[in-house]
């Protein structure tokens, strides 16, 4: 990191904030909102097949956007949420099943479960690059063999069945596919508001200054340690929220699914394609991963479709390592140049 970073990490005042965005883009925000509340189930909503998918390319958004933000501002690579989803899972299910605790109130308590688990991962934040995404990879299979072995609590490998889907509010029923779309969109945009928070903070530029040099950031009275650990358990309870959601829109649970593989790698496939370093990216690039391979490579080779998939994400990463974001930006500009 420059001395001029150093200076300027120095100088920053607490609690002062990036500028606001301007008016017209705010706008534009607040209608793409409304569209998503209002358009989404008007048109869709009578599609169980397609609002299913869709539901389930946000849910891999939700854990794309944790997954961001604790390799973006955390600056560190996990191929371990699916502990934290697994987790989130399982709290949040057994605290409705068996202490009768009310499902939207048990998904937010399930965050806290995957931050109390993210605790036991605290040793290992002092490794870096590849050692540090394979110890928390390894805390994830120890997670999944606790989840089997434990049955009297967790049903062991049976899994749990009949866990309490979502409930009626003002006689709409939550637990539809329109009703389970809007809460996880509002789960995500809470997400977004919290991500955007803590960029915009000083606590950002600390961990974007973290980056170019942990050193230096410690010579001007950083706490790197504590910062990455402050955003391990902001991604962790993100993941942990998505599982519990996950856990009440399905019904069910096992440890195999609780704690799949998919659960990292189709994240991370969203977040590089769509713009890890953005906010918005693993969100759109969840969705449009997702239901492109679901909707339109799948019904061209029924069988190993994902190729496609895979072949796209190396054009993106060669041709735009920003990824999707960049591009759409680009093109935003040019036609505003060209207007």
């Amino acid at each position: 990191m420059s001395k001029k970073a150093v200076a300027a990490l120095a100088a920053f005042p607490p609690g002062l904030r990036q500028p606001a965005v301007g008016t017209g883009r705010s706008w534009k925000g607040l209608a793409a909102i409304a569209a998503a509340y209002v358009a989404v189930p008007l048109l869709l909503g009578s599609n169980n097949y397609v609002m299913s998918l869709v539901v389930a390319a946000m849910i891999i958004g939700g854990i794309a956007l944790a997954w961001a933000l604790l390799g973006n501002l955390g600056g560190m690579v996990s191929f371990g949420h699916s502990a934290f989803f697994g987790v989130g899972a399982y709290v949040s299910a057994l605290l409705t099943m068996k202490a009768g605790v009310p499902v939207l109130a048990a998904m937010l308590l399930g965050g806290v479960g995957a931050v109390l688990a993210s605790l036991v991962m605290l040793p290992v934040l002092r490794l870096k690059g590849p050692y540090f995404a394979l110890a928390i990879l390894a805390y994830a299979h120890i997670f999944k063999i606790i989840a089997t072995e434990w049955s009297s609590v967790t049903g062991g490998s049976g899994g749990l069945s009949s866990v309490p889907r979502f409930p009626e509010v003002l006689g709409f029923d939550l637990g539809s596919k329109s009703g389970s779309y809007l809460i996880i969109l509002t789960v995500l945009l809470v997400f977004v508001a919290i991500y955007r928070a803590i960029r915009a903070s000083h606590y950002g530029l600390a961990l974007r200054a973290m980056h170019d040099s942990e050193d230096a950031t410690r010579v001007v009275g950083v706490n790197s340690t504590l910062l990455k650990a402050l955003m391990l358990f902001v991604s962790a309870f993100m993941t942990g929220v998505v599982g519990a959601f996950n856990v009440h829109y399905i019904n069910f649970l096992e440890p195999g699914y609780a704690f799949s593989g998919l659960w990292v790698t189709l994240p991370i496939v969203a977040a590089i394609f769509g713009g890890y370093r953005t906010i918005l990216g693993p969100l759109i690039g969840a969705v449009a991963v997702y239901l492109v391979d679901q909707l339109v490579f799948k019904n061209l080779i029924p069988s190993g479709h994902q190729l496609i998939l895979g072949a796209l994400l190396v054009a993106m990463i060669i041709f735009s390592p920003g990824g999707l974001m960049p591009l759409l930006r680009k093109g935003a500009g040019r036609k505003n140049a060209a207007a």
